[in-house]
């Protein structure tokens, strides 16, 4: 039994395997963690979005009064669009 020997067993099998399983398990885990395929983490959630929406319509409301400051809109204008953007 020399050296040769070991690739005539069922040894060999495995480093051949091993970096084939070890990439589909580093795969899968990828996926599970981003969400299959969303690319964001699990604990990032809903409330981060409706936050970033809350300050995107106060910014709305914010140049609506600056353009009605300034005299661009008249206050019938400044209502109306007041009204659209708090509904």
């Amino acid at each position: 039994m020399g050296p040769e020997y070991v690739w005539w067993s069922g040894w060999w099998i495995f480093p051949v395997v091993m970096p084939i399983v070890m990439l589909g398990v580093m795969l899968t885990g990828l996926y599970v963690v981003f969400g299959g395929g969303n690319f964001r983490p699990p604990w990032w959630n809903n409330r981060d979005r409706n936050s970033t929406q809350l300050k995107d319509s106060a910014s709305a409301i914010e140049i609506v009064k600056k353009r009605y400051a300034k005299g661009e809109i008249t206050k019938e204008e400044f209502e109306q669009i007041k009204k659209d953007l708090l509904k």
